[in-house]
């Protein structure tokens, strides 16, 4: 049963709160987070570091004229109760569920969404730019730009790029530094709300700047020993002196739970005249006012279905282990028998199973945190001394260490080994976490080898097969979610590179997949022989170097050829169709069909909808090949999707 929100109710848009009292603001997050709490436990979805922000979202949108002034939130999902204030309540529990409301902040969505966000670090960068574009444009009344940025975001390298750049430029900005960690906090208490709310008010800043005016009168020895004693004393007190340097106003640290302390601070940095960038640090408690949120935060970041009386998250029948744990495994088994093996993760040791090796060897696992570059360039530099990195990054979030890998991997040719989850369909997370541009980006890169296992067994082996390549860079994707159930061997055997496999054998249709969709091929082919079309089907197992010979064989044998891979056009299917057309196979009438993702964003929804959405099922392959074998085939088909 919804729990009771007397005065939520009321508030269908944030301009509803701007009118109620300090207490009244007090029972409208109360009620909020009960809401949130409620909405997650039907939805699934991120709750913890949506229930750390609920005071900050109310006092943020009772003090600000959202969505005049423009909220930016980093990395985005912790703004469930945001939304839920943004006129989106009567949705929200359609939340990351197919049709419904975006887990992430999300423009086509709504007004108050001014910047999509699902990767971190992007506010600052954002936010910099809108406010310059607001002093450009001169505007009467120019509109504030509040970004929020949470710690585990300021820990990549983007961030201190954006204010760095802010803090030279001058323009009025404003950066709220979610601290739920207490990781660079002092102590949090009412000296330190006084101090704030003292330091933010606009009499202390006139007195800062008249003092600073003062100061440029007394001879310059003098003027560089007030403005360091100035900022000394502000160090000793709030903590403030790298975002000092940085070129920001430092305000803080405020209790992120105590309106009493949040909404004087948020009207006086409002109100301030000043035009240099603020940095608000607030504390906050990821999981607050949920109990089993608070004890487990790393359980509760991101959830699925759970009991809101007990906090008993709702478990899928056991099945077969998921791909993440098999990479575990198999890297686990490699490393006992090679002693140079090290890894190494971007702030997502549980995400890429690595929290288990870091168990079984806590001296060789390296968490850089949320810093994709450095994680990319550092795992360079120790194969520069004869250790044998593996890389683990998302799919998705490689993307933002292309450049270090083109500059300090590749042109090196450098035996960094990345293995690269949640490749493909992703589900709930939609566009934003898909790995589907991987096989694109990597597949120019010269020497450098590309694999994707079939299934987890065949996933086991390719980690052995890169733990073995001492001289190139390698990569091997895959996905999301549970094997199909296949026996695991206790540890992987390498291949042989650039070699594919024949699965079964057939006659006129050919199907040649990269990847997990192997197994909708094997299905694809039993129907197709059953109608009388008898079907070979091949793993690939490499998409660089290329089974030429397997392709060749494939092409000269068959009427139709078959591709299909879980990535965009331009990665396995197209290197297939440039060996062929460079080869002159095409002369002999072959019909060559490459099945890869549309050419447009697939939305969120259960990654067996996403497939259907993507033309990629069985029912696709066998609609394609007896399109392509011709019009007497096509008794009892269906319209063949469009790619």
């Amino acid at each position: 049963m919804p729990p009771r929100t007397p005065l939520l109710d009321r508030v269908k848009i944030p301009s509803d709160m701007r009118n109620l009292s300090a207490e009244q603001l007090k029972q409208l997050a109360d009620e909020l987070r009960a809401e949130t709490i409620d909405t997650v436990s039907v939805t699934g979805g991120h709750l913890g570091s949506s229930l750390g922000v609920v005071e900050l979202t109310v006092a943020i949108h009772a003090v600000f004229e959202t969505p005049r002034d423009r909220l930016i939130w980093d990395v985005g999902h912790q703004t469930y109760p945001h939304k839920i204030l943004t006129g989106r309540r009567d949705r929200i529990r359609t939340l990351r569920q197919p049709g419904g409301l975006s887990g992430f902040t999300r423009r086509s969505e709504s007004e108050y969404d001014p910047f999509g966000a699902a990767h971190s670090s992007t506010s600052i960068s954002a936010g910099l730019g809108m406010a310059v574009a607001r002093d450009l444009k001169n505007e009467a009344d120019p509109r504030n730009v509040i970004a929020v940025i949470g710690d585990g975001s300021m820990s990549a390298g983007m961030a201190y790029e954006a204010m760095n750049n802010a803090g030279a430029m001058k323009s009025r900005l404003i950066v709220i530094l979610n601290d739920n960690d207490m990781s660079i906090a002092p102590p949090v208490g009412a000296m330190s709300a006084y101090l704030s709310k003292l330091i933010s008010s606009r009499s202390f800043m006139s007195l800062r700047d008249f003092a600073a005016k003062m100061a440029k009168h007394f001879p310059r020895t003098l003027e560089r020993t007030a403005r360091r004693a100035e900022e000394y004393a502000r160090g000793i007190l709030t903590g403030g002196t790298l975002f000092e340097e940085l070129g920001f106003y430092y305000v803080g640290p405020v209790d992120g739970h105590n309106l009493d302390h949040l909404l004087p601070v948020l009207r006086n940095i409002r109100d301030s005249d000043s035009h240099e960038p603020v940095l608000l640090h607030v504390v906050t408690k990821k999981g607050k006012g949920y109990a089993p949120a608070e004890a487990a935060a790393d359980k509760y970041h991101g959830v699925s279905k759970f009991n809101v009386v007990t906090g008993e998250q709702s478990k899928a029948p056991p099945g077969p282990p998921s791909y993440t744990n098999v990479f575990a495994k198999a890297l686990i088994a490699e490393a006992e028998v090679n002693p140079n093996i090290v890894a190494i993760t971007a702030a997502m040791p549980p995400g890429t199973g690595l929290d288990k090796f870091e168990a079984k060897f806590p001296g060789r696992m390296f968490d850089v945190g949320i810093a994709e570059q450095h994680a990319v360039t550092f795992a360079a530099g120790m194969a520069t001394e004869g250790m044998a990195p593996f890389c683990a990054i998302y799919s998705t979030f490689l993307q933002r260490g292309y450049d270090q890998l083109v500059h300090d991997v590749v042109l090196q040719s450098l035996p960094v080994r990345f293995a690269m989850d949640r490749a493909g369909m992703v589900g709930a997370d939609g566009a934003t976490h898909a790995g589907v541009y991987d096989l694109c980006f990597l597949g120019p890169m010269p020497r450098m080898i590309i694999m994707a296992p079939s299934d987890e067994a065949e996933l086991m082996h390719a980690v052995a097969t890169a733990a073995a390549i001492d001289d190139r860079p390698s990569a091997f994707r895959y996905p999301r979610g549970e094997g199909l159930g296949v026996a695991l061997p206790a540890r992987g055997t390498p291949w042989e590179i650039g070699k594919g496999r024949i699965v079964r054998e057939g006659g006129k249709v050919a199907i040649l997949a990269l990847g997990p969709r192997l197994a909708d091929a094997l299905r694809a082919a039993d129907e197709l022989t059953a109608r009388g079309f008898p079907t070979t089907v091949a793993d690939a197992r490499f998409m660089k170097p290329l089974d030429t010979d397997l392709v060749n064989q494939l092409a000269r044998h068959h009427e139709v050829l078959i591709t299909i891979e879980d990535g965009a056009a331009g990665g396995f299917s197209a290197a297939v169709g440039h060996h062929l057309a460079w080869n002159g196979v095409f002369d002999s009438g072959l019909k060559f069909r490459p099945m890869t993702l549309p050419d447009r964003l697939i939305d969120h929804n259960t990654p067996a909808a996403q497939l259907i959405d993507a033309g990629l099922t069985t029912a696709d392959i066998v609609a394609h090949a007896i399109a392509a074998l011709g019009a007497d085939a096509h008794h009892d088909l269906v319209a063949i999707p469009a790619q």
